[in-house]
């Protein structure tokens, strides 16, 4: 399903919500690193700190700004005086103030009222838009919120000056349905912007995320391989990816150099990246069934839902039980050495039992073995 091609603002929170994975800490080389890479991709926003943490957390939120990069950079902040201020003077021009508005959260962690909630937006707001910034509302735990208070949300912050609303489903609680019904009532009650922060906790946060984007989101968050809180954020791969291919929003994003970035990621947070992750995984463009093998050969289309090259990756065709002789060929063929379906075949029993044994695919040394066995 494709719709009308209009641009969606991706907001990365890989440097913000991504760090806040249990264990996960980046270094100041590692940001750096990170916040460029992303802006070389065409990342629009980045949202890179909370400054309230302390002097060192500013100072890496002033040494990326001093990096004047083409991205838009963000900070995260409670809404709070004494968080906001801590939030001027970065060289930062865009805050996302966050507040909650479950009752859950409003009652039992705030233990506030509502209304409590509304005059603290107009007061903050309004400071933070005097203060020269542009706002963010973040509206922590959205998806257990009452819609008719959300719309109060939405109403008090434009009025004190925000343009953006970010709804965040800070459980992960989700599914793409009631995303789609949550996100239309509020568009349907603002014009500001509005922006989705899913999480992954059911496995759906990048399916939460497309249906936030169909039903009329202008931004929405992701971390670099879906880093984040619990079970991570909407994987930045796979939103740019879906919501083109599905349905033909732009982002701006290129992919083709990610694999670069997915593994500094990766490899600064010390997150493995598990083999059949979509799209950037070991083995999710590996080819091993000799049906798929030799469909693949005659037309990629044929068993390529995703193009690599997308990603910078690229079909893998390995030999292995359920291989056939196409498959058998081809590999020979990578190796130059042409060999005919009857010696495939002849080949097959002795590819069989390898992988079966030693628990991998044959290599270049192995296939001539092979080979010379016959």
């Amino acid at each position: 399903m494709k719709s009308n091609s209009r641009t969606i603002i991706i907001d990365d929170t890989t440097l913000r919500d991504g760090e806040q994975s249990a264990g996960v800490v980046f270094s100041l080389a590692e940001m750096l690193a990170i916040a460029g890479q992303l802006s070389a991709l065409g990342v629009p926003e980045l949202e890179i700190g909370i400054p309230a943490m302390g002097a060192q957390e500013r100072d890496e939120i002033k040494a990326i700004a001093a990096l004047k990069l083409p991205s838009n950079l963000l900070v995260w902040s409670r809404m709070r005086e004494e968080d906001l201020q801590a939030c001027l003077g970065l060289g930062v021009g865009t805050v996302d103030l966050s507040i909650s508005a479950s009752d859950q959260h409003i009652q039992h962690k705030l233990k506030q009222s509502r209304a409590w909630v509304l005059a603290t937006i107009e007061r903050c707001v309004k400071t933070a838009v005097d203060a020269g910034m542009q706002v963010c509302v973040g509206a922590e735990d959205a998806s257990r919120a009452d819609s008719d208070f959300l719309a109060l949300m939405a109403e008090a912050a434009q009025a004190a000056g925000a343009c953006r609303i970010r709804f965040a489903d800070t459980v992960g609680i989700m599914e793409p349905f009631g995303v789609f019904e949550a996100i239309r009532k509020l568009r349907a009650v603002t014009d500001m912007d509005i922006e989705m922060h899913a999480h992954d906790d059911l496995g759906l946060a990048t399916a939460n995320t497309l249906a936030a984007a169909f039903a009329g989101a202008t931004h929405v968050n992701t971390t670099v391989n879906g880093l984040g809180e619990r079970a991570g954020n909407a994987a930045l791969e796979e939103v740019v990816v879906g919501l083109k291919q599905l349905y033909g929003f732009e982002t701006g994003v290129d992919l083709r150099n990610f694999p670069v970035l997915s593994r500094q990621v990766a490899t600064a947070s010390g997150d493995t990246i598990g083999s059949r992750k979509s799209l950037i995984g070991r083995d999710v463009f590996s080819h091993e069934a000799g049906i798929h093998v030799d469909g693949l050969l005659k037309d990629p289309n044929n068993y390529q839902g995703v193009d690599p090259a997308l990603v910078g990756r690229s079909h893998q065709l390995v030999l292995g039980k359920h291989s056939g002789s196409q498959g058998v060929m081809h590999a020979y063929k990578q190796l130059g050495i042409q060999i005919n379906r009857w010696q495939a075949g002849r080949l097959l029993p002795l590819i069989r039992e390898f992988v079966s044994l030693h628990k991998r695919a044959p290599q270049s040394t192995d296939l001539n073995q092979f080979l010379h066995s016959l």
